[in-house]
């Protein structure tokens, strides 16, 4: 904008009488847009528009409606292991072998996808591998107090459950290769304790023998249903002020002074302060203001079964096997296992009917049957670390994106965060770990 305008002038300036002032001199526009109404965005939101400040979300379908509404429900605070952590790198060959297992690629995507699987792999080497293992311990510790904060400021507290997950193992040699993760864990005061026997089976009646081991975590928490909690927070952030419009945007532009943003329609929209919190897109809209950061997309997939399908517990994690078991409110979410096959391809709910034919393995007396099934996309960069952090050459832009599975339970940390970069305040963890430039 501002470069067409001084190159339209031809080497004259024209007086401040004669011309008429911008939009932004007038002091008009929006103070803060958000790009993205999944539970990032609205986080933001909320946090931002608890500070005072002028907040206008933009999405295409609305608040969580789209990958934060089928999400597996889990506050997993105690999920500090990098994706490329040693146990999953050893595993790779075997679960790319089998196309319904709990990592495909599909064969004509690989090639885009192999610039990222080489910063994957390289992600795991010990010394990367022990840096982000700190950054998500540190942002893992912030996003619990900020979530117990901002529920019970939003009046959704009641919408937690703390009834603890509980991983399974089929052999003893799956359990001693879980030790390793589980000393990372301990290391950063993560509570547990491995069971079997009676004590397994008193933690989830009706499992299926072949597990043998397990390990609970007290610790871990889920929600009532994701949906139905992004839509109490933004009810919230909406009380406070922020405001929602429906828009597709094409384009962000963005200088020292604000951004601009093209809808689908071609109107535009001015505002000071842009933060993209767009998910599997939000790269996209990096590009275009300069920033090139390698996200690629989880595509996970799920059943939600009527909640008489079985009597489940707590979230069930079958780690070997990708994939979790979360009871809820509205339902039995069976999901999980990753697709790295970009945004454009269609949904492959063979994945979702595999998952759920494991399912009724591991839980012999599970009803299959009326269930719904999803896929969504997880926007995910190869360390496992999400980008929170401001854009190049001092722009008004803040990144919010890249938090793979872990956007609900990291969402509340990272609307702290954000505001706190708007702000102009310092924040409570070291950003360095989570910067966009780090690539």
């Amino acid at each position: 904008m501002t470069g067409s305008s001084k190159s339209s002038q031809a080497g004259r300036r024209p007086s401040s009488a004669l011309r008429a002032p911008s939009p932004r001199e007038r002091g008009e526009g929006i103070d803060i847009a958000i790009v993205g109404g999944g539970i990032i965005g609205i986080c933001a939101a909320a946090f931002l528009a608890e500070a005072g400040r002028n907040v206008t979300v933009y999405d295409r379908t609305g608040i969580c409606e789209e990958t934060s509404s089928g999400n597996a429900a889990a506050f997993a605070f105690s999920d500090v292991l990098p994706m490329a952590h040693k146990g999953m790198i050893r595993q790779l060959p075997k679960w790319l072998a089998d196309p319904l297992g709990p990592l495909s690629i599909p064969p004509a995507y690989l090639p885009k996808l192999l610039p990222w699987l080489i910063r994957f792999w390289r992600a795991g080497a010990p010394e990367k591998f022990e840096a982000s293992l700190a950054a998500q311990a540190s942002m893992m510790k912030l996003a619990e107090a900020e979530w117990m904060a901002l529920l019970d400021r939003s009046g959704t507290r009641p919408m937690l459950r703390e009834d603890g997950s509980l991983e399974l193992y089929e052999s003893e040699a799956e359990f001693r290769a879980s030790l390793p993760g589980w000393a990372a864990r301990e290391r950063f005061g993560i509570g547990f304790r491995h069971v079997e026997g009676g004590d397994l089976a008193a933690l989830q009646a009706g499992l299926s023998p072949r597990f043998i081991r397990g390990t609970f975590v007290p610790g871990w928490k889920t929600i009532a249903d994701p949906k139905l909690l992004g839509k109490a927070v933004w009810a919230y952030a909406q009380a406070k002020g922020a405001r929602f419009e429906m828009a597709r945007i094409d384009r962000v532009a963005a200088d020292e002074q604000g951004a601009t943003l093209t809808l689908a329609d071609g109107s535009t929209r001015q505002a000071r302060h842009l933060i993209v919190a767009a998910g599997a897109w939000s790269h996209l809209l990096a590009r275009q203001i300069g920033d090139r950061i390698p996200l690629e997309t989880e595509r996970g997939y799920n059943t939600t079964l009527p909640k008489s399908a079985f009597d489940v517990k707590r979230m069930l994690i079958f780690s070997g096997h990708g994939f979790v078991i979360t009871p809820l409110e509205t339902g039995l979410r069976v999901g999980g296992a990753v697709e790295l096959g970009g945004i454009e391809r269609p949904p492959n709910y063979s994945r979702s009917k595999a998952l759920l034919r494991k399912a009724q393995k591991f839980l012999p007396g599970l009803d299959p049957s009326g269930g719904r099934e999803w896929m969504g996309f997880r926007p995910s960069l190869p360390d496992s670390v999400p980008v929170i952090g401001r854009a190049s050459e001092g722009r008004p832009v803040v990144y919010a994106f890249g938090h793979g599975h872990l956007g609900l339970t990291q969402a509340a940390a990272t609307g702290r965060l954000i505001r706190d970069l708007v702000l102009g305040q310092t924040p409570p963890i070291d950003l360095a770990p989570f910067s966009p430039q780090r690539f």
